[in-house]
């Protein structure tokens, strides 16, 4: 996944879409340094700013100079996300934050900048474009 750490910082919030087998879960991703923390919106908007991480992507930004790669983790909590899930959304941060498609970055800053303006269903339109809009739910590949 290849993205510049100045996007992360100038837009540090997101909203992703994680498809279910009804319509779509929304998780809200909130950069702090490199590390990446996803909590779902009905958590954020039941419990505020206490809102428990449900997934943290570690990025170890060490080898970007000199190999050209970043290495990545993952720590979530099984009782609300499953592997496949966040593989998709690890795979929405690199379709959203490493895009070279100007539109598709617009969707952040938006989002981060003119919130107002943010429209949900452009997310799943850009999801559904890129073939990632059955990537998790129960079946989808």
């Amino acid at each position: 996944m290849v993205f510049h750490a100045d996007l992360s910082v100038c837009s540090p919030q997101f909203l992703f879409a994680l498809p279910q087998k009804e319509g779509y879960e929304f998780f809200v991703g909130q950069w702090s340094r490199h590390e990446l923390h996803f909590s779902s919106l009905i958590n954020i908007q039941t419990l505020g700013e206490i809102a428990p991480s449900q997934l943290i992507l570690y990025h170890y930004p060490d080898l970007k100079e000199e190999k050209g790669v970043v290495l990545m983790t993952a720590e979530m909590d099984p009782k609300f996300i499953t592997v496949h899930q966040a593989q998709c959304l690890a795979n929405q941060v690199q379709l959203f934050y490493g895009t070279q498609r100007q539109e598709t970055y617009r969707l952040v800053e938006t989002f981060n900048h003119h919130p107002e303006d943010f429209k949900h269903m452009s997310v799943i339109a850009e999801l559904e474009q890129s073939g990632l809009g059955s990537a998790g739910a129960p079946g989808g590949s």
